[in-house]
């Protein structure tokens, strides 16, 4: 089973938060909520394993 990669992995990492800015604008904050809600189910999905999905919940979570 893999475990969570907490290690920056990540080519071009502006370009990617730039696009993830640029998709909420002109939302509302629900809206925003939801998008973050839809993306978050989406990569859940594909990442398919659960251990590795809990263990990133947890990391997220502040402390």
């Amino acid at each position: 089973m893999p475990a969570l990669n907490l290690t920056p992995n990540l080519s071009q990492h502006d370009d990617l938060y730039d696009q993830l800015i640029q998709m909420h604008e002109g939302l509302s904050d629900a809206e925003s909520l939801r998008l973050w809600s839809r993306l978050a189910l989406i990569l859940i999905n594909h990442i398919g394993d659960r251990q590795v999905t809990e263990e990133a919940i947890a990391a997220a979570r502040p402390l």
